[in-house]
């Protein structure tokens, strides 16, 4: 499969893996757990192991993450989640931006709307772009209770186009995981998987990724001027 560019209208763009450096921030996080057991680890490589077990949970927690919306819970675990927050509110979350976004959103921002279409809740996503000011390149921004389900159903990447004013088939809809993946094929889209978070190579281009690239930023050589 190949992408075609002379179909693109819009582009929509996942957040965690995609524009967030989600997994080498949650590798850092679980490497001082496993640091106790590096005597049992292959050349004690403790960031190995960490890096290996995030990627092997992400099948179960894109599971566990879609399962509220699945059973139709999703918005009032979401709103009662924010309203906690509101009340207990964290320590101000440090996100990771992958390498080369910046640049290449603001290049594809002056050719095409672009999209945020993420599974997070709202909250979180735009923590995540208002710190590193990429609000700004965005046309609208899609998170998990927006439409009435969330990925790897279509009905995100259709409430982005319908925003956007373009065709879902116009669209084409980037990120690291088959969820990703599979929530733009289901919507007619074109899909670009991108290898910088927790997906794998072989099981993107399984769900029928149109192009695989290592990281985002590497989009940029496909839209050139």
């Amino acid at each position: 499969m190949t992408l075609d560019v002379s179909r693109i209208r819009a582009l929509c763009f996942d957040v965690d893996g995609t524009l967030s450096d989600t997994d080498d921030q949650l590798v850092q996080k679980a490497a001082p757990w496993l640091a106790p057991c590096a005597p049992l680890l292959p050349q004690r490589d403790v960031l190995r192991a960490a890096r290996r077990l995030v990627m092997w949970a992400e099948a179960p927690g894109n599971t566990l993450i879609g399962l509220p919306d699945w059973l139709g819970i999703d918005e009032p675990l979401y709103r009662l989640a924010e309203k906690w927050v509101r009340r207990r509110p964290r320590p101000l979350k440090h996100f990771l931006l992958i390498p080369g976004v910046d640049s290449l959103l603001e290049n594809l921002s002056r050719r095409f709307p672009l999209a945020v279409v993420s599974a997070r809740d709202d909250t979180s996503t735009r923590a995540f772009l208002e710190q590193f000011q990429l609000t700004r390149y965005f046309s609208t921004i899609v998170t998990a209770i927006t439409a009435q389900h969330t990925k790897p159903y279509p009905d995100p990447i259709f409430y982005a186009a319908k925003a956007l004013g373009v065709s879902a088939s116009a669209c084409v809809m980037i990120g690291d995981t088959p969820v990703d993946i599979r929530a733009g094929k289901a919507a007619g889209a074109q899909t670009v998987g991108v290898l910088c978070g927790f997906g794998e190579e072989n099981e993107l281009r399984r769900h029928g990724a149109d192009l695989i690239l290592p990281s985002t930023a590497d989009l940029q050589s496909h839209f050139p001027g």
